[in-house]
């Protein structure tokens, strides 16, 4: 099984996509030295969304996707910044 993972940076509240077969343990990854270079500087991340995948192909497409213009309303939607039904309603006088 493979995850495709949103991570939040809690410092900048910037967003991170990525894919692995053990999430937990890539998750620790990214809030040690363990990650890159952009982790390391954006740290500590928080887990906001993640999926199962039956394969790392299937994972890889997804979050190519994810990270493509397409994609980025979607990916801010599961990271819990997309629009609400709310947002869009008239105020009532």
């Amino acid at each position: 099984m493979y995850y495709v993972y949103i991570l939040r940076s809690l410092r900048h509240g910037k967003l991170y996509i990525g894919q692995t077969n053990d999430l937990q343990r890539r998750v620790a990854d990214h809030n040690s030295s363990q990650g890159g270079k952009y982790s390391r500087a954006n740290g500590p991340w928080e887990l906001v969304y993640s999926e199962a995948h039956p394969n790392r192909s299937s994972a890889s497409k997804r979050e190519l996707f994810l990270k493509s213009v397409p994609g980025s309303r979607e990916k801010k939607r599961l990271a819990g910044l997309g629009r609400t039904s709310m947002d869009n309603e008239t105020p009532l006088a």
